[in-house]
């Protein structure tokens, strides 16, 4: 399985705080069987001041310790950026790193606030969309105003932007509202890619069996792998071929 959302780089934002739980954590995602992970720490202003030069840095530091640990996980790294005015220009100076590639469009992970989906988000979505970037949603069935109205969420989802589902939400992680709001979005077709979001070991781990296997049991196999090896492969593929 292929992990496009994850906090595993060590000492960069709320997620692994040394080498050592960096380490831990990719083992415990090997383990779970991610073969493939796409590192996406905060870039949120003011409180995870990350640009592609810092997240680099940490990424090499990872790898290094993977190596020397025999790890057998493949890792790149993007963000998790946090919508902002900010982004604008952090586009314009190609500060930001992708995800991967969809249609040969770059890919940027989206956060929107977990409290409300802020004025002008629809601005931010058309500007990118104007660069040719297709923006892609992370866990929108956190969201409280899409969890008041899901009408929000097809209204996102209408103005051509994917949604990465988090696997504690279909698991229950989250709660039962969260559960039942990433369900309809799994029955509505309106999922793209599930991805761990791990921070942690014990609360937040890197782990995508259960979700992969509950998603097979109610959709299929062929529904399970788009959602956690296809789609993922298909955009991030770029960033391991030549280690296939």
């Amino acid at each position: 399985m292929i992990d496009l959302h994850c906090h595993l780089l060590p000492g960069i934002d709320d997620g692994a705080k040394t080498i050592e739980d960096s380490v831990e954590l990719a083992r415990a995602a090997s383990n779970s069987g991610i073969t493939h992970i796409v590192c996406t720490p905060h870039i949120h202003e003011g409180y995870f001041d990350n640009d592609i030069e810092t997240i680099k840095q940490a990424h090499d530091v990872f790898v290094a310790a993977l190596k020397k640990e025999n790890i057998p996980l493949k890792s790149y790294y993007a963000a998790e950026v946090r919508i902002s005015p900010t982004i604008l220009k952090l586009v314009s100076s190609e500060r930001l790193p992708f995800l991967g590639y969809i249609d040969d469009k770059p890919v940027l992970l989206l956060e929107l606030p977990h409290s409300h989906i802020p004025p002008g988000t629809e601005q931010v979505i058309n500007w990118l969309k104007a660069q040719e970037i297709t923006v892609m949603i992370a866990h929108p069935e956190r969201n409280r105003d899409i969890l008041a109205n899901y009408n929000k969420a097809a209204w996102l989802r209408g103005k051509g932007v994917l949604f990465q589902l988090t696997a504690g939400s279909i698991t229950g992680t989250f709660g039962t509202k969260v559960q039942a709001c990433v369900q309809r979005l799994l029955d509505d077709g309106f999922a793209d890619v599930i991805a761990t979001d791990a921070h942690n070991i014990h609360k937040r781990p890197p782990e995508l069996h259960k979700a992969f296997e509950i998603v097979h049991q109610q959709f299929g196999e062929a529904m399970a792998n788009k959602l956690c090896k296809d789609m993922p492969m298909k955009i991030a593929g770029c960033w391991f071929e030549q280690s296939k």
